[in-house]
């Protein structure tokens, strides 16, 4: 069956490939933003460790309002993944994944995980001939080394996932849905993803990469911001400019801008943990994750001269950068926090 690429959401591989990963990433978060779990199923079709997998993030608070972060990584044979592209399903073991639902059955050592969570409709991101995904062209590129798709920018959920004898309530909450395929993540990138501002359906996907492409290489970027239902893109197809990015401690800062809008996002990592990342479609490499950080942006939209600006929290942030090679492949400035900063950090 051929791929639509205008549904990343679909299987785009073939059980078939070598040296090939395929993982979808549904991150929830209750009602009032104590409670974080990110699920992603996928297969990693690297030559000698064929398999698939469920890998979970969960913070939570326990019984003494202490936040608690597990994480875990449950392998399967290949042939406990199945898939159907239309309507999308995809299941690892007994856990069932679709547009509507998600059923979770899920045990790793001792932590057993059960229950549904109920996916209300979704905010896909908006596509056309020129921009089919997020990839925008680049969507019509079969051998690029990471193919990245936003399946929702927010959703509602409801349910309860039972972790043993502890129900992780989610009625209310809010979603998100994206996914990744091909070979490897980039060498170095940023990525950050949050809708749980003060202001209720806005969210914020955005990401700064190394890209290879065709024997070279450039920094390229992606994002989409959802204010009150408009969808403002910024991204190196639409000639959307980066500036000012820098590190200061944890602390990511920079500034996009187009014809459009002009953007400024800060995004603060905290809590950070361990995630398997694919190498050559091999599920080895380790990257970090915070699961618990704040994003704040400031938009000036261009065309109404009207400015948004927010602050969220819940928020999922990556920054995966070479500290020990002398020229980083991102563009990043590298500023010294004050004595004060590196404390609190």
């Amino acid at each position: 069956m051929p791929i639509n690429r205008k549904k990343p959401i679909q299987f785009q591989g073939n059980l078939t490939d070598r040296n090939y990963f395929e993982g979808w990433y549904y991150k929830q978060v209750s009602q009032k933003g104590e409670i974080t779990l990110s699920l992603i199923p996928g297969i990693s079709l690297f030559d000698r460790d064929k398999h698939s997998f469920i890998q979970y993030v969960l913070s939570y608070l326990d019984e003494s309002g202490k936040r608690e972060l597990i994480k875990g990584y449950v392998r399967f044979p290949l042939v406990s993944f199945s898939y159907q592209r239309d309507p999308f399903k995809v299941q690892v073991g007994k856990s069932i994944f679709t547009e509507k639902k998600i059923f979770l059955d899920l045990k790793d050592r001792d932590r057993l995980f059960r229950g549904t969570l109920e996916i209300h409709p979704m905010t896909p991101i908006k596509t056309g001939l020129f921009a089919p995904s997020i990839m925008g062209p680049f969507a019509y590129f079969s051998k690029m080394q990471c193919n990245h798709g936003v399946i929702s920018m927010n959703h509602d959920i409801m349910g309860t996932i039972q972790m043993n004898d502890q129900s992780l309530k989610f009625n209310y909450g809010r979603g998100y849905i994206e996914k990744d395929w091909g070979t490897s993540f980039p060498e170095e990138y940023i990525w950050m993803q949050c809708n749980t501002f003060t202001t209720p359906e806005t969210s914020l996907f955005f990401s700064i990469a190394h890209i290879p492409f065709f024997g070279r290489s450039f920094q390229g970027h992606i994002g989409n911001l959802l204010i009150k239902k408009k969808q403002y893109r910024f991204a190196t197809y639409n000639g959307t400019k980066i500036s000012e990015l820098q590190r200061k401690g944890k602390k990511i800062s920079f500034v996009a801008e187009n014809k459009a809008a002009k953007l400024f996002v800060t995004a603060i990592p905290d809590q950070e943990i361990e995630l398997i990342a694919p190498v050559e479609g091999k599920m080895d490499r380790v990257i970090k994750e915070g699961v618990t950080g704040e994003v704040q942006f400031e938009l000036l939209d261009k065309k109404t001269n009207e400015t948004h600006k927010d602050q969220g929290k819940a928020a999922g942030i990556e920054v995966v950068i070479e500290e020990k090679r002398r020229l980083k492949k991102l563009n990043i400035k590298e500023i010294n926090p004050e004595p004060q900063e590196l404390q609190e950090a």
